[in-house]
């Protein structure tokens, strides 16, 4: 890694409001590691990850045996989770950059030391910043969505693509229409609070969550209900209530913290921007990236790409 790009220095660029808080939100959220750190979270986001990036883990292990001494940027890197989960000690043959605009960025540090890992880490955000090389993998996990202006920051992000290099990020896809509203009304109304009051306050619909998500029930919708945008078939309750109206979520193997833990990611960070495939579809058109794989769930959209021949 060529050292000049690498410092401990928060960047000295004023931030907006919104883009503040988002940050703030972020180094809170991933220092408490206790919410996190388990075997059932990370089995959870290991199994997400290969299958929304990969397919199969056996695909996952060809693409990192071939990876063996790229370059690696992790943009907007958190607590290096994600690629810390998804790469594992693979890392360690890579030349890895984590890059995050939050304080964060110190517990990445702190965490590949207590893993084993090899990196780099620098706080700057990435909507602007201008590294002094290019790379070969760039990794996105989640990040784009809580910038200040998603596509612009992508297109920063693959000005420092390798002509021949990978880029592999997510975002969020938008709900169905009294989900979004629920949504924006939670997040409006957490804005004024410290993170710590944020997160006292999404405790009771964690637990609610929790007790509908325990009730194991299933309900059948025989017919498309085309105002609220409900197809028919057949749910399980609480997912019925987690797709359609209200974030609430729940895993019966992941403690209430831990439950919280992601209505926190979600609730708490004033920019989150959600989008309908077609948009991802036009950005990748617009910045000339050839698909590679483009996966759309309920949650979002994954995507890994690669510049086109035809890229200038």
């Amino acid at each position: 890694m060529d050292r000049r790009d690498v410092t401990h220095n928060k960047s000295h660029r004023i931030l907006g409001t919104n883009e503040r808080q988002t940050s703030d939100c972020f180094a809170y959220k991933w220092g408490k590691r206790e919410t996190y750190e388990s075997d059932a979270v990370r089995h959870r986001a290991y199994r997400w990850l290969v299958e929304r990036y990969f397919g199969t883990e056996e695909e996952r292990n060809k693409f990192l045996e071939k990876s063996k001494g790229k370059r690696v940027l992790d943009a907007g890197c958190g607590s290096g989770f994600s690629a810390s989960v998804l790469f594992g000690e693979e890392l360690n043959h890579m030349n890895y950059l984590g890059v995050d605009l939050s304080d964060s960025i110190h517990t990445a540090r702190k965490r590949f030391q207590e893993l084993g890992l090899d990196g780099d880490f620098l706080q700057e955000s990435i909507i602007n910043m201008k590294l002094s090389r290019e790379f070969d993998i760039i990794f996105c996990e989640g990040v784009l969505h809580h910038t200040s202006n998603p596509l612009q920051s992508l297109r920063n992000l693959v000005s420092h693509l390798d002509k021949n290099g990978l880029i592999m990020f997510y975002v969020y896809r938008k709900k169905a229409p009294v989900r979004e509203w629920v949504d924006d009304l939670i997040r409006e109304r957490l804005k004024d609070l410290s993170n710590e009051e944020a997160w006292k306050k999404l405790t009771p619909l964690t637990k609610l969550g929790k007790i509908i998500g325990d009730m194991n029930t299933e309900i059948v919708i025989d017919e498309d209900i085309e105002l609220l945008e409900i197809p028919k078939g057949k749910y399980d309750l609480q997912r019925f209530l987690y797709w359609f109206f209200i974030k609430m979520y729940y895993d019966k193997n992941l403690s209430l913290e831990e439950m919280n833990h992601i209505n926190f990611d979600w609730y708490r960070p004033l920019n989150c921007y959600r989008f309908q495939p077609d948009e991802i579809e036009a950005w990748l058109h617009k910045l000339r990236l050839e698909k590679i794989r483009f996966v759309v769930e309920e949650s979002g959209i994954t995507v890994v790409a690669k510049k086109s021949d035809q890229h200038e």
